[in-house]
């Protein structure tokens, strides 16, 4: 993990940035990470913050903020964790672990923080927000994805109108007690992608799952670059 971050972090600072609740309460309470999450989430919000600010000095505070948010966002961080592998390293309890919690957009999310606020600990706040620009940079490189982070499934579904598919059809169920559900979304596009995503909400569910479908839909005939 040290290596695919290109930081190096104390075993046990890093350790703890991975492990999920789950796990800490399958091994008798131990510390898990999310004080860490709650300290990544703001060394995140200002590194994106000044990115922005300083890269953008013609756009008003109305679209800084849209950009923020698509970037900083359960989907566009969970994309991040995909894109460095991160799930192979979370640690989880037995039950999360088979229900795919590995690939769970919101515990992939909440790790990418905690590992940005064990940095942060470790390695300081010039070190953690060099992490956090690296990190985002793929979506900073390609503006058409703000759109579709902060509206996937507009988005979505005009990338299926383009393609002449039907509108998207989408599919949520829950599981897990009733003050702490997990929601899972599958949206087909018919003759074109089939994609799954969860969050703490349905919407959130549908949304994630409707950006990873737009990824699908666009990467192949160029969509995301006209």
């Amino acid at each position: 993990m040290q290596r695919r971050i290109g930081v190096h972090v104390h075993d046990d600072l890093l350790t703890l940035a991975l492990t999920h609740r789950s796990y800490a309460y399958e091994h008798g309470g131990i510390p898990h990470n999310e004080r860490l999450e709650f300290l990544g989430d703001s060394i995140l919000g200002q590194a994106v913050t000044v990115k922005l600010y300083r890269d953008h000095p013609l756009l008003d505070e109305g679209d800084l903020a849209k950009r923020r948010a698509s970037l900083v966002s359960s989907v566009a961080l969970a994309e991040v964790a995909r894109g460095i592998g991160l799930g192979e390293f979370v640690l989880l309890g037995r039950g999360e672990s088979l229900s795919g919690g590995a690939d769970k957009s919101s515990i992939l999310a909440d790790t990418v923080e905690a590992i940005i606020g064990a940095v942060y600990l470790d390695a300081g706040g010039d070190v953690a927000t060099a992490l956090v620009l690296r990190l985002i940079e793929p979506l900073l490189d390609d503006p058409h994805r703000f759109g579709a982070a902060l509206d996937p499934k507009t988005s979505l579904q005009e990338a299926a109108a383009h393609h002449g598919a039907p509108a998207p059809q989408y599919l949520v169920t829950d599981s897990g007690p009733d003050h702490n559900k997990t929601f899972h979304a599958t949206v087909t596009v018919q003759g074109l992608v089939t994609a799954t995503g969860d969050g703490t909400s349905k919407k959130n569910a549908e949304m994630a799952a409707a950006l990873r479908a737009w990824t699908e839909v666009t990467a192949g005939d160029g969509a995301a670059s006209r």
